[in-house]
């Protein structure tokens, strides 16, 4: 980009649009967001087509060292991993503001102000090269979404607001403490040097655990999951799209650029408490949203199944593992929000989200009825939407280290199955009881609008996923040789007839790809 800082400017559009919003009227704070985001939606093109796909790992760094904090500076730089999760987010943000358009009517520029804060805070995480940079846009993010919930939320709001900023909170206490210690160790705060430091194996214990306590929340893993429904219920439906939709992703990123390389040794002695953790997360989450009576409460349990799958993929320590993980997040942070945006459509309408209220909506909304349909799919994993690329690798991956828990966490995909046809039956199909249903009208052209590029991503993901795979696929090689040595002690036997692999191959292969 000739030197330009993308990065900062993508930083720095919506920051400073949030300050403006403060001291403009309701309408113009709307139109101002709307701007702001598809103005950093124009950057984040030009960033993906600026991209050197098998250039250096990391581009588009910028370094200002700030001499009185040390050797803390302003440092950023992305690679692919970053990159395709910037996109997510700068996708996301305009959808968020086109579906709050007419649903927030209170302390309108207060509400813009607090999105735009987020989407600023959630493209600094992931293109911080400063550790503690890393740390303070990573917690920064609780502050707005805790506000967004707190005081544009449903009738159960501060329960749910704080139930959200505590548990999140607490686990990244232990983070800082081991950002410490590491800061200490090594003398620098880069990450890239941090990387390819080897931290003593004894050490290596502690320091991964101190920052699964703030990813496992963060993503959120069973048993510390419970947040996780009470904030979506009560959060508005722009709110639960960006949690969902990007939020989430924050703990995967976390794992990803952090426990896995940084502690490869701990990474592989815990990864039975890994994949133990998803598959219970997966049975248990399935079978709890197969009896949910609330649509948003139903969803919000199939992320935490959802997210299961990318810590499986991500404890994999091989190509495909890394790889399906990353397209999980991506298609999941695209079908979820979808489908919030689905379920405020027909609130928008009806102001209710049970179940039961509905029926028969393909009689008297055939658009929202197709739209749903896809996105339900997606869900589920259909071969040809983005849901079955990321699940595929991401359970080929898992294979080759243990076959009991790839066996455990396959039984999600029946299950979701179950519960999320059993939704779309229920409210897609079958007699329209009641008259005010009857009386709904189908998808105006603002919905379409919000919808239908998600449904074209998500097919774009399941037909071509090479354009998404890509860019990541350096990274991945570079991931899967730096924790080769490190390899977990799986259940998977080799197959009759071919040799067991072992570690070197692995990361010989992954260099010639």
């Amino acid at each position: 980009m000739n030197g330009l800082p993308i990065l900062s400017i993508m930083i720095a559009v919506p920051a400073i649009a949030a300050m403006l919003c403060l001291f403009v009227g309701a309408n113009g704070a709307r139109w101002l967001a709307l701007i702001a985001t598809l103005v950093n939606l124009a950057l984040g093109a030009a960033l993906w087509t600026n991209f050197d796909v098998g250039g250096p790992q990391w581009q588009f760094v910028e370094h200002a060292q700030i001499p009185a904090f040390g050797t803390f500076g302003w440092a950023l730089g992305i690679d692919g991993f970053a990159l395709m999760l910037i996109m997510l987010s700068v996708f996301l943000m305009p959808i968020c503001i086109g579906a709050s358009w007419t649903a927030i009517t209170k302390r309108v520029p207060e509400y813009m102000a607090a999105f735009l804060v987020t989407e600023t805070l959630m493209i600094g995480t992931f293109a911080a090269q400063d550790m503690f940079l890393f740390y303070i846009f990573f917690e920064a993010g609780l502050i707005p979404m805790y506000l967004i919930i707190g005081i544009w939320g449903g009738a159960n709001r501060i329960y749910a607001s704080y139930k959200f900023f505590l548990y999140t909170l607490l686990g990244s206490v232990l983070m800082l403490v081991a950002m410490l210690w590491m800061a200490n160790y090594a003398g620098t705060t880069d990450i890239p040097t941090l990387l390819t430091t080897d931290f003593p194996r004894e050490a290596q214990f502690w320091l991964w655990l101190g920052f699964f306590a703030s990813f496992a929340v963060k993503m959120p893993m069973w048993p510390v999951h419970t947040w996780l429904p009470d904030a979506h219920v009560q959060a508005p439906t722009a709110g639960s799209v960006i949690l969902a939709g990007v939020l989430l992703k924050l703990g995967g990123y976390g794992f990803l650029r952090f426990s896995v390389p940084m502690f490869p040794e701990a990474s592989a002695s815990f990864t039975w408490l890994i994949l133990g953790l998803s598959a219970v997360a997966v049975i248990y989450t399935s079978l709890v949203a197969l009896v949910q009576s609330d649509m948003k409460k139903l969803i919000a349990y199939s992320s935490v199944a959802h997210m299961a799958i990318v810590t499986i993929g991500l404890f994999a320590f091989n190509q495909q593992g890394i790889e399906g993980a990353m397209i999980v997040m991506l298609s999941h942070g695209l079908v979820s929000a979808a489908l919030f945006l689905c379920v405020g459509v027909i609130y928008d309408r009806l102001h209710t989200r049970e179940i039961t209220r509905y029926g028969g909506l393909s009689i008297n909304m055939p658009r929202y009825a197709i739209l749903f349909l896809l996105f339900t799919m997606a869900s589920v994993g259909l071969p040809g939407t983005s849901g079955f690329v990321g699940e595929f690798l991401s359970l080929a991956g898992t294979y080759q280290v243990s076959t009991v828990a790839t066996l455990l966490c396959t039984t999600g995909i029946i299950l979701g199955a179950g519960y999320m046809l059993y939704l779309y039956r229920r409210v897609a199909f079958g007699e329209i009881v009641h008259d005010d249903v009857r009386a709904m009208p189908d998808l105006s052209m603002r919905e379409m609008a919000l919808l239908v590029p998600i449904a074209a991503a998500v097919m774009w993901m399941g037909v071509y996923p090479e354009s998404f795979l890509a860019p990541m696929r350096g990274d991945a090689a570079t991931l899967v040789a730096r924790v080769s040595r490190a390899q977990p002690a799986g259940d998977s036997l080799p197959t009759p007839g071919r040799p067991a692999p072992v570690a070197a191959p692995i990361a010989a292969h992954a260099e010639a790809h």
